[in-house]
């Protein structure tokens, strides 16, 4: 329970008993803005009779924004969020109090309370709501890496090496042999934290070779229900067949070494043409 700072205890505890609370969730990625939603759904508001309080359970610096009698009240407003929080003016008079909060970061990851309260005689609590803020952040296309392997390498042990990053929160990892889907334990695991909080991650997997390994990364964000993967099939190098990209790589090689030649001879028979027609004309001149 939240109380906002200028409220008795005893006060809000007994308006807490009759007033409903209305809970949402939402996830924001960093950098990111978002709505913490506050809908008053009474009639006949006047902003100037209310007080609106924006609060996260925080004994040092609970305030987040606070309205009072149509006005913002930054006094105690906590300096994180200084010039990061704006409500929605032209909603208000509709009884709309939701938040914006700007550029969101890994330290905003709070439980946000809203609290409407109503001065006529008495101050009383019409109206709160909670929103519960989560982060995440999606991570990046895996990159998977492997063996390139002689005919005769079954049953020898292979390395495979999965790496992504850039995401939020940890992720899980899962290692599959994709010829019966099942799954494959890590020798590896490293999940490696950077300034900004987000993680990258860093996964090794040793087996023995198969004649025909077909192995598939998978990197999953729970919180963004995502799911990204990389797959690796093996490429098969005999001793008397070249893979096809060094194949490529020779007859690319072999073009280019075969234009150099034909530029050389004709230019050698370019020269040897024209030599001659200069001997003819000179030999014609010295006749007359």
């Amino acid at each position: 329970i939240f109380f906002p700072y200028n409220l008795p205890f005893f006060s809000l505890s007994f308006n807490l008993v009759v007033i409903s609370l209305e809970k949402t969730n939402i996830i924001s990625k960093p950098g990111d803005n978002v709505t913490l939603t506050c809908i008053c759904n009474k009639r006949d508001l006047q902003l100037k009779n209310l007080r609106v309080y924006w609060q996260i359970a925080d004994e040092n610096c609970p305030v987040v924004h606070a309205l009072i009698s149509g006005q913002d009240d930054h006094s105690k407003q906590c300096i994180h969020f200084k010039n990061r929080t704006q409500l929605f003016w032209d909603r208000l008079e509709n009884g709309d109090f939701s938040l914006l909060l700007l550029n969101v970061s890994h330290s905003d990851k709070h439980t946000y309370k809203c609290v409407v309260q109503q001065k006529y005689e008495i101050t009383r609590v019409i109206y709160q709501a909670e929103v519960d803020l989560g982060l995440a952040a999606s991570y990046s296309q895996p990159i998977l890496s492997g063996p390139i392997r002689n005919s005769d390498s079954t049953g020898e042990e292979v390395t495979f090496n999965c790496r992504s990053g850039n995401g939020y929160p940890k992720p899980k990892v899962y290692w599959i042999n994709k010829m019966d889907n099942s799954r494959l334990l890590p020798s590896e695991l490293k999940i490696i934290p950077h300034a900004d909080g987000t993680y990258s991650v860093f996964s090794t997997l040793k087996v023995k070779a198969t004649s025909n390994m077909q192995i598939e990364c998978s990197i999953e964000n729970e919180m963004l229900q995502e799911n990204l993967s990389a797959n690796y099939t093996q490429q098969k190098q005999d001793n008397g067949t070249e893979i096809p990209e060094k194949k490529g790589r020779i007859a690319q090689a072999a073009g280019i070494v075969s234009i150099v030649i034909l530029s050389g001879l004709l230019t050698v028979l370019i020269c040897w043409l024209w030599r001659r027609r200069s001997s003819n004309l000179a030999s014609y001149t010295g006749n007359e």
